[in-house]
């Protein structure tokens, strides 16, 4: 505790009580008691008339843990590999991290697990100045047992300050277990990573609260900061085939696991649209009005040579699949071209669909969220504007 109290010089007046802004202080026994909600704040020092209450030498600590965090430099990026081929969002993560990297003055490393040295090299191409890879046969199939262990033995090893993942079902299965093993902090499902020019602390940026609001959060005592970034929010870096970084190989024994995955079994769904990958969406909200609605945005969609999207509130009513959903609930998406009809753009959908290259919002509401983030904004019915459009993209490809 950075405070003590005298007991022998404490006589109860109860003065440091109303001084703590934590409720770090009761009374037992007659006795002012410090808990273990005191943040160090030391107002209680100056207050007490019995000079009951002194610091103790806790807070020399601060200059160890302040050496301790300066070993920690470099930004590692967990590249999540399916079938042994490195998965998209492992080089959305090297655009952020090398980012992270040149604000820093640090290099950017990548750890491959379960894939070979060709996909390593593809990882430097992307970005990344050192990667290691294990390639052990173990590793070729996911299992939080083995992967939490040889990935939290590499980051002790290396001793990186900033670790990003992808959040995807493999990221948010293991990740948090390798945090806990680091006895460090982790911030799920981030959707803007940046650095703090003062502290040069990670800033971790994701939505809180039901999307409701958008939380910064910090981890200014431990290392290393760790964070998964949603899939499709950062941008790729640039991809350089000439390029040349180191490659090592590490193997490691005594790698123990409670599970044995026997086996994968990829699901298949009726409805298959993968808006991850598309490069045109358009999609309608509950302006759209039902499902009469979404047949007028399927041929815009199908004269862009794009697919259809919805938000929340049109998926809720049923008027189209969940498939179909953007948004913080729904899939995250980063087209080139996202044209948004019917949707007032509520922060849940924003997240979703933000990065999009260039949105083009048509509403009514003069005063929909939508247009602060749009590229171009028509205001109008859309029930008028949408079928123009596909005329007249129509005409313009002689479809």
């Amino acid at each position: 505790m950075p405070v003590i109290v005298n007991n022998e010089k404490c006589t109860g007046c109860e003065t440091c009580l109303s001084s703590c802004p934590f409720d770090a202080i009761v009374l037992k026994d007659g006795k002012a008691y410090i808990n273990e909600y005191c943040n160090a704040c030391m107002t209680c020092l100056s207050v007490c008339p019995e000079g009951a209450i002194t610091e103790t030498g806790a807070r020399t600590q601060g200059a160890e843990l302040k050496q301790k965090l300066e070993e920690y430099k470099d930004v590692l990026i967990f590249a999540e590999q399916k079938d042994g081929r490195v998965v998209s969002v492992s080089f959305e993560l090297l655009g952020a991290g090398k980012r992270l990297a040149d604000e820093l003055g640090t290099k950017l490393m990548a750890v491959l697990l379960g894939a070979g040295e060709p996909e390593a090299r593809e990882l430097i191409k992307w970005g990344a100045d050192k990667v290691i890879v294990c390639s052990d046969p173990e590793l070729e199939k996911f299992n939080d047992d083995v992967y939490s262990e040889v990935l939290s033995r590499i980051i002790n090893e290396q001793k990186p300050t900033i670790v990003l993942a992808g959040a995807t079902p493999i990221g948010r299965s293991f990740i948090p277990r390798v945090a806990a093993k680091l006895r460090t902090g982790l911030t799920a499902d981030c959707t803007s990573l940046e650095i703090d020019k003062e502290t040069k602390h990670l800033l971790q940026v994701r939505p809180a609260f039901g999307g409701n609001i958008m939380a910064t959060i910090l981890c200014p005592d431990y290392r290393p900061q760790m964070a998964t970034v949603r899939p499709r929010v950062m941008k790729r870096g640039e991809y350089n085939a000439g390029r040349t970084g180191e490659i090592v190989s590490v193997n490691f024994e005594n790698i123990k696991s409670r599970t044995k995955v026997i086996e994968f079994i990829k699901e298949v769904s009726e409805v298959s649209v993968n808006l991850h990958e598309a490069d045109i969406i358009v999609a309608g909200g509950r302006g759209i009005g039902g499902e009469k609605g979404y047949k007028m945005l399927s041929e815009l969609a199908e004269a862009m040579g794009g697919a259809v999207g919805a938000s929340r509130a049109a998926v809720d009513e049923g008027w189209i699949p969940y498939s179909h959903q953007v948004g913080q609930t729904g899939k995250t998406v980063n087209p080139k071209i996202y044209v948004a009809c019917g949707i007032s753009g509520a922060v849940q959908h924003l997240v979703g669909m933000q990065s999009s290259d260039v949105i083009i919002a048509i509403n009514k509401n003069t005063e929909a969220p939508i247009f602060n983030v749009a590229t171009y904004g028509i205001v109008g019915d859309l029930f008028e504007i949408v079928p123009l459009l596909t005329r007249k993209i129509r005409e313009v490809k002689n479809l």
